[in-house]
C-alpha cells in the first residue's frame, strides 16, 4: 500500500502536465479588426510564432507564448498597409516584434479566459483572451479572442489618436490548426 501512495504521488505532477502543440502553419492564422471612419476592416500577419500547451482537463497548466512580426500586417488595402509599419502605428524599425505570454488561465462558466501580458511597442499591458480548445484526432483547433486598446500601446497616437477616426478597439482573432508534438 504504501508503494501504491508514492508511486501515485511521484505520478501527480505528471497526470497535471499540458500537452504541447505544434501550429500548422498553412491552415492557421492571427488576425485583427478595427474600424477605419466607421468602416470595418479586417487583416492578418503573415509572420508569427506560437508554442502551445493546453490542456482542456487542467486549463490552469496550460501555456501560450507568441511572438508577431508587426512588419507582417497586411488588411487588403494599400495605403494603411503602408502606414502600419511606420512610426504612426507599429514602428517596426524600433520594435521588430511584438510578443504575449500566458500568465494564466481559469475557467469562466463554459469559457476558458487566458489572462496574459501584450509587449507591443515597447509597452505591456494585461491582455484577456476566450479561448475555445476543439480535440480533433490527435491534433486539435484553438480558437481565440480578446481586445486591445490601441492606444494603450501607443498604436495610432498623436496625429492619428482621433477614435472618431480610427477606432480605439483592435479584436485580435486566430484560428490554430494544432498537432501533437
Amino acid at each position: 500500500m504504501k508503494r501504491v501512495a508514492i508511486a501515485l504521488a511521484l505520478a501527480m505532477p505528471f497526470a497535471a502536465a499540458a500537452a504541447d502543440y505544434s501550429v500548422q502553419p498553412a491552415q492557421s492564422q492571427l488576425g485583427f479588426s478595427g474600424t477605419f471612419q466607421g468602416a470595418a476592416f479586417n487583416g492578418h500577419f503573415t509572420q508569427w510564432t506560437a508554442a502551445i500547451s493546453y490542456d482542456p482537463a487542467n486549463v490552469a497548466s496550460s501555456k501560450f507564448d507568441v511572438t508577431v512580426t508587426p512588419a507582417s500586417a497586411v488588411s487588403g488595402d494599400k495605403d494603411r498597409d503602408g502606414a502600419m509599419p511606420g512610426s504612426d502605428f507599429f514602428d517596426v524599425a524600433k520594435y521588430p516584434s511584438a510578443h504575449f505570454v500566458s500568465t494564466a488561465f481559469h475557467q469562466s462558466g463554459a469559457q476558458v479566459i487566458a489572462g496574459g501580458n501584450l509587449t507591443l511597442r515597447g509597452v505591456t499591458k494585461p491582455v484577456s483572451l476566450t479561448v475555445t480548445f476543439k480535440p480533433q484526432g490527435s491534433g486539435a483547433t484553438l480558437d481565440v479572442s480578446g481586445t486591445v486598446k490601441r492606444l494603450d500601446f501607443g498604436v495610432g497616437a498623436g496625429d492619428y489618436a482621433d477614435t472618431s477616426v480610427i477606432g480605439a478597439d483592435v479584436k485580435i482573432t486566430a484560428h490554430l490548426q494544432l498537432a501533437p508534438k
